[in-house]
Formats: structure tokens, C-alpha cells, sequence
């Protein structure tokens, strides 16, 4: 597919443009931007990481900081897991190609898994997107790899697997992005990833939550039925969510009444996001319960709960509501053009995954705070990183690879990114050794955030 004749530099983006040239546009672009720049991971002076981590505590539940600290520190993946936000400080200050799309803003491993689509079907995708924005393409990738290096670390894989998993990852995304290039707008938009077809290929059988066993039987359950059964408990004959402290829980009695005010207009406002169809479908239901329930690593400490809603026949529904703040690479990439931050996450979350929760929406409140609606599982399977074997491990990180591709195929040119990467392995190479030389950088900020709390205790 490459040009035959040397691309003079002008951007083809007017009119009908074929791919050769926007091929040739790719290649250009790999010699103002040379790949190799992508291995740089080592940054003079930048800022203080505990500072970034600190400031982003801000504004927190201050009885929930003791857990924050505690699944952060866990180990230096946990930390990278709970600090998007000091690794987008970094990638600004690295050398980018500045093309920038809908990205992911926090992509590492164990934020992609399986969910059921509208259809039932269950596919393989990205499914946090909290600090989507527009950005570098490269950001997403380059935070995906130094993932695979760091979480390979933790399970005690060795310096040369690790790196190899980082690889594999990237060498997926650069091969599927050709494959993509070939194909039309409408054929990526359609396209999506079926678990079953990763389980069918071997590629993560000894993953219990990726069996196909299990898989099947996330789809077969009534919806939500797991988690009533879970999460619920009977008041009066009247089903409540059960408090499990620290992780669930009720507001205060003295704040009860007002938090129930304040859940009920969220509700109405949240309803007014969605399509008339789905708004036509809710009011089958009716809240019946709200707690605050603790999510993540990152987002411990924001304002995160679930209302459990009933029909008049006793079916069940979770919605989980979360706290939208601002992006952690909005001070680096500029301000989302959205003004409630729920709907940044909505919006990214719809252009980026190839099917998206049908109750998707969101609301405010009326102290400011801004939040996105989902509902809370639905027959989600998440990989099981403690039990995967080295080689799962590689074969997850070529899935995730894949998917990321199809997301950045999906709002970026693909054949402009597949003309930049190019056939041979120099952006696979570039981007393991970042990937590692960040990793390194992300144990010595862990070992800080480690002495600035005991210093603290």
C-alpha cells in the first residue's frame, strides 16, 4: 500500500483523499517524528509525583483516604493503576507525534475485559473510561505497554518476559491497525471483538473468568439476579442493599434525608440523557435503595454508589453511579468541550467501544458535582491476572493490543496511523523500551509515595 512517489508533506485531509496518499502522509510523518523518539521515557526535572498524587486527592471522602492509600500502595502495579494522573504528567513533557484522537486516558491491562452487548453477545473491549479525552494516540499505547511490564514484574515473570509481553501488545496493535487501514468507515464502526472467539483460539483457557464454561453462564443469568442475591437483604419484605463496610454503605442518619433528595433529582436529571426508548424502559422501575459503595483503585475516595431499582413484577436493576472529575489529561491536552464531566465519559465511551451499556447516561447534583450512569455488571468477566500463566499473559497482552487498535481505528485515520508505524518492528522496539524504562521510573515514584506516607503515619 505505500506510495510510489515521495509525499511532499501537505496534509491530504480536503475532499476525497485515496489511501496511498494518506499512506505516504504516515510515512512522512515518521520522518518528522522519528519512531525511535518513543523509547524516551526519562524526564529532567519534572514534577513532584507525590505532589500530583496529593492534589488529586483533593476534595475526596476523607474517611475512605485510609483505603486509598492502602490498595495504592498494595504494590508498585496498584500505584501505576491508582496515577494516571502522574503518568499523563510525564507523556507531556515526552516527544509525541501531537495527532491527537479519542482516546482512553487510562490504558492498562486490567481495564479491558468482557461484557455483554445490547445483542447478548459477549464481546472484548476497553471498559474504563473515566479520563477519556483527546490526546496523543500514542499515550493510550505507550500506557498499555508499560502496564504489561509492571504488572509482569509483580507476578514475578523475568526482565526479558516482561518486556517481550510489552511487545507483544504493541506488534498487536501496529498489525491490527493495518488490517483496519484496509477496511471502510463503516466496516471498523461495525466491528467488534466476540470473547468467545479469543476462548475458541486457546488464547486465555487457563483464565478461569475467560472460560468458555463461564462465559456462557454470565450470559445465561436472569439480569442482575448474582448481584441482588449479593448485595441485598429484606426489610419489612422490602428488598435493601446491605451495608459491607468499608466497601457499602448508607449515609448518616443525620444526612440521609437530604442524600435521598439529592439521589432522586440526580435520577430525574440522569433520565433526561437518555433516548426516549431506554427512558420508556426505566420507568418500569423505581428506586427502591441508594448506597455508597467503593470502587477501583483510582477512584476510591469519589462520590461512587448503586441504586437498586425494582419493577412492579420484583425484577431487579442496579444502576451504578460514579463521580466525573476532571481528566487527568485535560491540564495537558486542553479543556473537554463538554461541561458536565459525566457526559465527557458517555461521549468518549460511546465513540471508543463497539457497544455500549444501554442505560449509559448522566446527571449532576446540586452541590456541582458531576457523575455517569451505568449499570452496575452486566455479565461482565474480567481477566484473572493472579492466575494467568506466563503464557495467557502473552497471548492477553495481543488481545488487548487488538482492542485498542479497534478503538483508535475507530475516531483516528487508520491508514495515517498504519503508514506512521510502518511494516517492520522499530515502533514495537521503541515502545517496549519505554514501556520498561518507565516501569523503572514508576517503582522509584512508588518507593517516594511509600516514605512520604510512614513520614506522614
Amino acid at each position: 500500500m505505500k506510495s510510489k512517489k515521495a509525499y511532499t508533506g501537505k496534509k491530504p485531509f480536503e475532499g476525497i483523499v485515496p489511501k496511498e496518499k494518506r499512506y505516504a502522509h504516515g510515512n512522512f510523518l515518521r520522518q518528522k517524528f522519528p519512531l525511535e523518539m518513543h523509547a524516551v521515557a526519562h524526564i529532567e526535572n519534572r514534577p513532584d509525583p507525590v505532589a500530583i498524587f496529593t492534589e488529586s486527592s483533593k476534595n475526596r471522602i476523607s474517611k475512605l483516604m485510609p483505603l486509598l492509600h492502602e490498595r495504592v500502595l498494595e504494590s508498585p502495579f496498584t500505584f501505576y493503576r491508582g496515577n494516571a494522573g502522574i503518568m499523563a504528567s510525564d507523556l507531556s513533557l515526552l516527544p509525541s507525534t501531537n495527532m491527537k484522537i479519542q482516546v482512553c486516558g487510562d490504558c492498562h491491562l486490567l481495564n479491558f475485559g468482557g461484557f455483554a452487548t445490547p445483542e447478548r453477545k459477549l464481546i472484548f473491549d476497553i471498559n474504563d473510561f473515566d479520563q477519556t479525552a483527546v490526546a496523543p494516540w500514542e499515550w493510550d499505547v505507550k500506557r498499555l505497554a508499560a502496564s504489561f511490564v509492571i504488572a509482569g514484574r509483580d507476578k514475578g515473570f523475568t526482565e526479558e518476559q516482561c518486556t517481550e509481553a510489552a511487545r507483544k501488545a504493541v506488534r498487536s496493535y501496529r498489525k491490527q491497525m493495518a488490517v483496519y487501514a484496509e477496511m471502510s468507515a463503516l466496516q471498523i464502526w461495525y466491528h467488534h471483538i466476540e470473547l468467545t472467539d479469543i476462548i475458541k483460539s486457546g488464547k486465555l483457557e487457563d483464565a478461569k473468568q475467560f472460560k468458555a464454561k463461564e462465559a456462557k453462564r454470565a450470559l445465561l443469568q436472569l439480569p442482575h439476579e448474582k448481584d441482588f442475591a449479593k448485595l441485598t437483604y429484606r426489610n419489612n419484605k422490602q428488598p435493601k442493599i446491605k451495608d459491607q463496610l468499608p466497601l457499602i454503605f448508607h449515609a448518616s442518619p443525620e444526612s440521609e434525608e437530604e442524600f435521598y433528595n439529592q439521589a432522586e433529582l440526580s435520577y430525574t436529571r440522569y433520565l433526561k440523557s437518555l433516548s426516549q426508548d431506554r427512558r420508556a424502559l426505566l420507568q418500569r422501575y423505581k428506586i427502591q435503595d441508594v448506597a455508597l459503595k467503593v470502587v477501583g483503585v483510582g477512584s476510591v475516595g469519589t462520590f461512587c454508589g448503586i441504586t437498586l431499582l425494582m419493577s412492579a413484577t420484583g425484577d431487579p436493576l442496579f444502576l451504578q453511579f460514579k463521580e466525573a472529575c476532571q481528566s487527568v489529561l485535560e491540564p495537558f491536552t486542553g479543556r473537554s468541550r463538554y461541561l458536565n464531566h459525566g457526559q465527557r465519559v458517555v461521549e468518549g465511551q460511546r465513540l471508543i467501544q463497539s457497544a455500549s451499556d444501554i442505560f449509559l447516561g448522566w446527571t449532576t447534583n446540586d452541590y456541582g458535582q458531576h457523575f455517569y450512569v451505568r449499570q452496575l455488571r452486566d455479565a461482565k468477566v474480567k481477566p484473572a491476572l493472579g492466575s494467568m500463566s506466563l503464557d495467557t499473559f502473552m497471548l492477553y497482552a495481543k488481545s488487548c493490543g487488538w482492542a485498542l487498535s479497534r478503538a483508535h481505528a475507530r475516531t483516528g485515520d487508520p491508514v495515517i496511523l498504519s503508514g506512521y508505524m510502518g511494516t517492520d518492528k522499530l515502533f514495537d522496539e521503541a515502545i517496549s523500551a519505554f514501556a520498561t524504562s518507565y516501569a523503572n521510573q514508576n517503582e522509584k515514584d512508588y518507593a517516594l509515595m511509600i516514605e512520604h506516607l510512614s513520614k506522614k503515619a
